[in-house]
């Protein structure tokens, strides 16, 4: 078989951990296997799916999913379990291939369009994948199996929970049309519901109304989009090595009131954690993005370009807090149940254009003292003076930036 009609095959594998962070419970307390698991407190960062059978989501509160299944366990999370969990399953993909990208710690694309002369059909691939998995991690993981990316991840959506699903090659749109409208990237409630007044509810009558119908309906940027996957149309190649876009990182804060002394603790917890994350990197960014969420479940975004890109942490929380404080008011009115920041236009640090006049930052060599400092003896050792006595907020595992 020719190179070129092996990549016509179904070849790209969407590999997908089950429930990741109450799986990793369930594996680690046999006495929770069979029962409804909820990892997390105050919010439901994971729920087994005994509890999503009860309508449990993610981030729900959590007196909310306990008031739905009153005999659920709950457990805290331990992100090293997670993060360590996530390194083996890792390991595990690039034995399979060299060719992976991380989409985050509980997934991944994988091509094994080359592969079929020494491990065999896409198929067999996924199969002994799932089983290394189970056998070496102890955790169940669904696999989808395409000619794209996109047909890959809808398909271990399909197979879920603990399955695995080929789309073969030529019945792409015989699987996709089926399939609810909210199986498509991009079609939240908010566009779903667009599209359910329209009468528009299975990908195959997004494909038979045309783009232009679509357009009219959600869009002309949204409705190309989604015309383009109700063909099965994805070119995206799985990517090795590709970096992150964006760097950024969020809270939940509840419904309660919020002095804006709070805000601003959390907001300075979320630029310390960030600029640490940037400078471990080696990248810099230029444009500091504020993401807010109302008590009404609203949402609003305020960005801020700076003059050029930068890693000192002084900078980033200097912007972070003027876009806040212009938004003190609208927060003071809806309410903020959810803060969170994210970089933009990252750079590499070593391909930035330096600016006149050439001064030496005396802020630099603290951020990295201060870096130096949490990487030896924890997150805690040195800490800002608004944060002592306060809950920075969990950090969640997250892939290399």
């Amino acid at each position: 078989m020719s190179r070129i009609e092996q990549r016509e095959q179904s070849s790209i594998l969407h590999a997908d951990l089950d429930s990741f962070y109450a799986s990793v419970e369930q594996r680690d307390h046999p006495e929770l296997r069979g029962r409804p698991v909820i990892v997390g407190g105050g919010v439901v960062l994971a729920a087994s799916y005994e509890a999503k059978a009860f309508g449990i989501r993610t981030p729900m509160n959590g007196r909310e999913a306990l008031a739905m299944c009153p005999r659920a366990v709950v457990m805290p999370a331990r992100f090293e379990a997670y993060s360590e969990a996530s390194k083996a399953v890792f390991e595990i993909f690039r034995d399979t291939t060299p060719i992976v990208e991380g989409i985050s710690i509980d997934e991944a694309f994988l091509d094994v369009g080359g592969l079929r002369r020494i491990s065999g059909a896409p198929l067999e691939i996924g199969a002994r994948l799932r089983a290394r998995v189970a056998t070496e991690v102890g955790l169940p993981i669904t696999v989808g199996i395409a000619s794209t990316k996109f047909l890959a991840k809808v398909a271990s959506a399909v197979a879920k929970p603990d399955g695995l699903l080929e789309v073969a090659r030529g019945r792409e749109l015989e699987f996709l049309h089926p399939l609810p409208v909210e199986r498509l990237w991009g079609v939240g409630a908010v566009t779903a519901a667009k599209l359910h007044s329209a009468g528009l509810r299975t990908v195959g009558d997004l494909a038979s109304v045309g783009e232009p119908l679509l357009g009219s309906v959600v869009g002309s940027g949204a409705g190309r989009h989604l015309f383009a996957l109700s063909m099965a149309r994805d070119p995206r190649r799985v990517e090795v090595g590709r970096r992150r876009r964006s760097i950024g990182s969020q809270r939940a804060m509840g419904r309660r009131a919020k002095t804006p002394g709070e805000l601003e603790a959390t907001l300075v917890a979320i630029i310390d954690r960030l600029g640490k994350r940037l400078r471990a990197a080696d990248r810099m960014t230029r444009t500091v993005i504020l993401r807010l969420r109302f008590d009404d479940f609203t949402r609003a975004t305020r960005s801020h370009t700076l003059y050029e890109s930068t890693d000192r942490t002084d900078v980033l929380m200097t912007a972070s807090r003027k876009i806040l404080d212009a938004a003190i008011p609208m927060i003071e009115a809806k309410g903020c149940t959810l803060l969170g920041v994210s970089f933009t236009n990252l750079s590499g640090r070593d391909v930035v254009q330096l600016a006149l006049p050439f001064e030496e930052h005396h802020q630099e060599k603290l951020d990295i003292t201060v870096d130096t400092l949490r990487d030896r003896f924890g997150s805690k050792a040195v800490t800002r003076a608004v944060l002592i006595g306060r809950s920075e907020g969990m950090q969640v595992p997250i892939l290399p930036d």
